[in-house]
């Protein structure tokens, strides 16, 4: 229960929180803790999304959700670093990871907010393409918010570093949207995610079309059926 009181403690004071990063107080303890927490709240929102076919694909989407976020950290951690290190940031390694940690975590948390509505229309609707179109909105919606949290706690971390600031927010922005692409391009090469229930249980899909286009498929089909 440790764990989640240091989300609890994100939840309750996001400054007090991101001070005591930019302070580097107890930066393993708080990477630790998020870790654990997100883990467990994207797995439950995995599972909810995988049950729409078999209990297979409800556990395995509960394992590939929180190693897809896992892996868009690796990913992508060591250009926000290095890149900000290079044009005058004084903060740390761990000062940095724990900021992107605690983004991704505040996004594990409004998914698992979201948990029950997603699991109302997974057990009120037989429609696929609705539940899947459904779940990418919220995933794009809580996306945005992360990135929008991190944005500001970058910023909340450069106050006291302004050495090369105007910089490294153009490398912010720019790390933001190949943030975005990553994901994108990692989501679809681990999917599925989603339960297709007209689909055979498989760990990972063949690679052919992309992200976009299967969701401007899956919109045109709604229509198509003429019920939205």
């Amino acid at each position: 229960m440790k764990y989640f009181a240091i989300v609890m403690q994100l939840l309750r004071d996001r400054v007090l929180f991101l001070e005591e990063i930019r302070q580097g107080i107890k930066l393993k303890s708080k990477i630790l803790g998020l870790l654990i927490s997100s883990s467990a709240f994207f797995a439950i929102y995995g599972a909810i999304i995988g049950a729409s076919s078999t209990w297979k694909q409800a556990i395995m989407s509960a394992i590939k959700l929180p190693a897809f976020y896992l892996i868009t950290v690796i990913i992508c951690f060591p250009t926000l670093y290095f890149f900000n290190v290079m044009f005058g940031s004084k903060r740390s390694f761990e000062q940095y990871l724990t900021l992107l940690i605690t983004a991704v975590t505040f996004i594990s948390v409004l998914l698992f907010a979201f948990a029950p509505v997603s699991l109302f229309f997974l057990i009120s609707t037989y429609d696929y393409n609705f539940f899947k179109l459904l779940n990418v909105a919220i995933f794009a919606l809580t996306g945005f918010l992360g990135v929008s949290f991190l944005y500001q706690g970058m910023n909340f971390l450069s106050e006291e570093d302004t050495n090369g600031l105007k910089i490294r927010n153009q490398i912010l922005r720019f790390w933001l949207v190949l943030y975005g692409f990553v994901g994108c391009q990692l989501g679809w090469t681990l999917r599925p995610f989603f339960g297709d229930p007209d689909q055979p249980f498989s760990v990972f899909r063949n690679r052919g079309s992309n992200f976009y286009l299967n969701i401007l498929e899956g919109i045109a089909h709604l229509f198509q059926n003429g019920r939205y």
